[in-house]
């Protein structure tokens, strides 16, 4: 597999989102066959690679109002076949698929719901005054076609206004569905949350999320069943308004990433870290001691202990905001402790098997890391894990 291959593979598999690089109209012809009317930019699609896969463009009744997808080696062709049956038409019914066409690597479901609804607009226009079949076919649709994607390209959506009807595109970002929130998770907005009419348990919820308040402790603060604020906070992280971090604690052991050194590189990125982590906005803490703090994070070195050696009163720096930044941006990761029993004890095995990390466990039984690690350190049968 050559490099440009291996690209194009890499980038499938990620699910990249590409843009429309050419809309067509084909139909059926009565005496030449399918054939493209019109399409923008002109010959983007040739007349030979047309004709060898015509025959999954212009479909069988079975495929018909249908969406499909044809990837070839360059191009990845999404249409939507229809078929209007009039005794007016030279063979009893008039055949024609709208067509967006995209790079064979693209990702094309968000463009899906845009395709049927551009091909129910162009058939209420051909059975109301034949817009399609009644000759200049190409002249009508080539400004409809190069508006519309030349729009959503640009804006994500489109408004058509052709004679007496008039329609609305928009394409639908589509999401993956985020992983289950857990108890000892910490909501943080990353957003303003959106002016909207937000159900009632959002509306409770949301005044407690402040960044440092785990799931369950907004469960009892909001006085709302845990399960439920799960359920909001998951659907927040959905439309990507929060984001979730993990418990914040001084016994809390973090390690730097490689990603820390875009740090020292991105002015943009200086200023919204300073901005943050400031304990006062009137003075702001240096990049240095900032960078400095980071690079500190290795394991085995506690957040109680980063305080006590640099003292980040004087630096003018929040630690929780720090972590909580560093954390957002991955300029940092949280290095977890996961407890193992290695004697044979039934009714503890389960719970320090090493798949519970301490946050999982302190959120079950109610006592803070510092209290259960130093429980756990007695026993000798016990060793910790980190990772």
């Amino acid at each position: 597999m050559n490099i440009k291959s291996s690209l194009k593979a890499h980038m499938e598999f990620s699910g990249k989102e590409g843009p429309i690089r050419c809309i067509f109209f084909c139909e059926f012809h009565p005496i030449a066959g399918p054939i493209i009317s019109c399409q923008v930019p002109e010959n983007y699609i040739s007349k030979e690679l047309f004709d060898s896969i015509s025959v999954y463009i212009i479909t069988k009744a079975e495929l018909q109002k249908s969406t499909i997808t044809v990837t070839l080696q360059d191009h990845k062709i999404l249409g939507f076949p229809v078929r209007i049956d009039d005794k007016k038409y030279a063979r009893n019914a008039f055949y024609f698929n709208l067509c967006f066409v995209c790079d064979s690597y693209a990702r094309t479901v968000q463009y899906e719901s845009v395709v049927t609804k551009l091909s129910d607009y162009l058939m209420a226009m051909e059975i109301e005054s034949s817009f399609l079949s009644g000759g200049n076919a190409s002249s009508k649709l080539a400004p409809i076609l190069t508006q519309v994607m030349e729009e959503l390209n640009a804006r994500g959506e489109c408004a058509l206004t052709q004679g007496p009807t008039a329609t609305h595109l928009k394409v639908c970002r589509i999401r993956l569905d985020p992983s289950p929130v857990m108890d000892h998770q910490v909501p943080v907005f990353i957003k303003d949350l959106p002016e909207q009419q937000w159900d009632l348990t959002t509306q409770q919820v949301t005044p407690y999320i402040d960044g440092f308040n785990h799931v369950v402790r907004i469960a009892v603060l909001s006085d709302v069943e845990n399960n439920l604020v799960k359920a909001c906070v998951q659907n927040l992280v959905y439309y990507e308004v929060v984001a979730l971090v993990p418990l914040f604690q001084y016994g809390n052991v973090y390690c730097a990433t490689p990603k820390l050194k875009v740090l020292a590189q991105d002015p943009e990125l200086q200023r919204r870290c300073l901005n943050f982590v400031a304990k006062s906005r009137r003075q702001l803490p240096t990049v240095r001691d900032v960078f400095r703090l980071y690079s500190s994070m290795t394991r085995g070195t506690t957040i109680r202990d980063l305080c006590i050696r640099y003292n980040t009163q004087n630096l003018r720096i929040n630690e929780r905001k720090l972590v909580q930044f560093g954390v957002l941006e991955k300029l940092i990761r949280r290095v977890h402790k996961y407890p193992v029993i290695l004697s044979d004890q039934p009714d503890l095995q389960k719970s320090l098997s090493g798949l519970l990390s301490l946050d999982e466990l302190c959120c079950s039984i109610g006592v803070t890391s510092q209290q259960l690690e130093d429980q756990l350190e007695i026993d000798h049968n016990v060793v910790l894990l980190y990772k």
